[in-house]
């Protein structure tokens, strides 16, 4: 989905410039490469767009299912996506205050690893979006369960960020089970997309049940 350009910056363009325990060579590189640096700035920005339209998308695909999960998941993701894009501004600030002629280059470093901790915090309400769009695609009757009980894998993989450390150490792990169930709920919706049937069917369901959760309890 949105993951590869969402991370171009912060671990690709970050990876090639950031020189560990040396400020000067850092500032040096990043502005040296003013251009792929922005550009690192600009793609994940443009991300934040994508992954705001595809989960207004999915909040209207999974109304039907359950209402209250629905609108907390899509509040969850609207908070992960203002954290994107708050460390996409963030990330582009050791470059606007290096152009700005500020000499104290200590800072730099310390302005890279606020944007780190921003991100992390963004993959943690991702994650949890995550969690929630798994659980409504098992309560479904329209999209297989295995790929929402992948998504709750997903999510609780992510949520590791609460602890960054660990989540560090088991990376490989996280991104393993993050590329076989985003991609397969991706590949699903672009294949086979959701039976109509069966969606206007719970969409019935849905409504139904509601109804009679209004009337009122007959009396004695």
């Amino acid at each position: 989905m949105e993951g590869l350009p969402a991370v171009f910056g912060q671990t690709i363009v970050l990876g090639m410039l950031a020189v560990n325990g040396s400020a000067s060579a850092t500032a040096h590189n990043i502005l040296a490469n003013e251009t792929l640096y922005r550009t690192g700035f600009a793609i994940p920005l443009l991300a934040v767009g994508f992954h705001i339209t595809w989960a207004l998308l999915i909040y209207q695909l999974f109304r039907v299912v359950n209402r209250t999960i629905n609108q907390l998941a899509l509040l969850v993701i609207l908070v992960g996506c203002s954290l994107q894009a708050a460390a996409a501004v963030v990330y582009l600030s050791p470059l606007l205050y290096l152009q700005a002629g500020f000499t104290q280059l200590d800072t730099v470093p310390l302005l890279i690893n606020l944007s780190h901790v921003t991100f992390d915090v963004y993959l943690i309400f991702f994650g949890l979006w995550c969690v929630l769009l798994g659980y409504l695609i098992m309560r479904s009757t329209f999209m297989p369960r295995v790929i929402g009980a992948l998504l709750v894998a997903d999510g609780l993989g992510w949520m590791t960020y609460l602890v960054p450390p660990f989540a560090t150490s088991i990376f490989p792990a996280i991104a393993v089970v993050a590329g076989v169930a985003e991609f397969s709920l991706l590949l699903w919706m672009l294949i086979f997309g959701v039976s109509n049937d069966r969606w206007y069917e719970q969409a019935r369901a849905s409504k139904l049940a509601r109804e009679r959760a209004l009337e009122p309890e007959p009396c004695g």
